[in-house]
C-alpha cells in the first residue's frame, strides 16, 4: 500500500491542505493520504490550538473523502513531535505500507534544521510539492538532492508537471506541481481575531467548530 504522510499543525486545517492532499493522491496513485496533526511541535506558536482540537478539526474536514485517513500518532507519542520518531512509529504499526513524506518546497529546504535530518532522509520516500512564494529552483540550495537546473526551471514554468529524482540518501523524491491556493492558517487565525469572515477558506463544519469552541480569539 502506497501511503503519503501529510503532517502539520493544521491550526486550523483549510482548503489549501485538502486540495493539496487530493492532488497528490490523485496524480501519484496513492492508496491513502494520511493526515498527521502534530501533537507537541518543537517550535510552538503562541496561538496554537490544543492537539485534541486540531485533531478533531482534521477529522471533520476529511471525513467524506475515502482517499484520506487520519492518525493521532503524534499525540500518543511522549515528548516533542519529531518527524523521525513519527515515521518510525508509523512504520512499526503499518509494516506493509510504503510511506512517502509530503512536504512543501519550503519545508524540504528547512530539513537541515530538523531533528536528526541525516537519518530522516533515509527513512522514507519524499513528495515535494509546489508552494506559493517558492520555486523548485530554490531546491538547488538543498544538501539532500541534486537536480539539473533545466528540470527545475521546467517545473517552475509549467512545462512539466512532475519529476522523479533520487535523493543523495538513495530514497526517491517526486517533485510535483499543484494548483496554487494562497490560503494560510496564519491568515485564518488573524481574521478570527479581527472578527472577520473565514467563509470559503475552510470547510463549513470546521468553521462552526472554531466558532463554537471560541478558538483563536486571543
Amino acid at each position: 500500500m502506497k501511503v503519503g504522510i501529510f503532517g502539520g499543525t493544521f491550526n486550523p486545517i483549510h482548503y489549501g491542505h485538502l486540495r493539496a492532499a487530493e492532488e497528490v493522491g490523485e496524480q501519484l496513485g496513492l492508496d491513502r493520504v494520511l493526515f498527521v496533526p502534530s501533537g507537541n511541535p518543537p517550535l510552538k506558536t503562541k496561538d496554537i490550538a490544543p492537539a485534541r482540537q486540531r485533531f478533531v478539526m482534521a477529522r471533520i474536514a476529511i471525513k467524506d473523502n475515502r482517499l484520506f485517513a487520519l492518525s493521532d500518532i503524534e499525540s500518543r507519542l511522549p515528548g516533542k513531535s519529531y518527524t523521525v520518531r513519527t515515521i518510525e512509529a508509523l512504520q512499526k504499526e503499518n509494516r506493509q505500507a510504503e510511506f512517502s513524506l509530503i512536504l512543501g518546497i519550503d519545508a524540504f529546504l528547512d530539513i537541515a534544521n530538523w531533528w536528526h535530518p541525516e537519518h530522516l532522509v533515509t527513512l522514507s520516500h519524499f513528495i515535494i510539492i509546489s508552494r506559493p512564494g517558492y520555486a523548485f529552483l530554490d531546491l538547488q540550495s538543498s544538501p539532500y538532492i541534486k537536480i539539473k537546473k533545466p528540470i527545475l526551471q521546467a517545473l517552475d514554468a509549467g512545462d512539466i508537471e512532475s519529476h522523479t529524482a533520487t535523493l543523495l540518501s538513495q530514497r526517491e523524491a517526486v517533485l510535483l506541481r499543484l494548483t496554487p491556493l494562497s490560503i494560510s492558517s496564519t491568515e485564518i487565525r488573524r481574521l478570527v481575531r479581527l472578527g472577520s469572515s473565514i467563509k470559503y477558506l475552510l470547510p463549513p463544519a470546521v468553521q462552526s467548530y472554531i466558532i463554537t469552541h471560541k478558538l483563536y480569539k486571543s
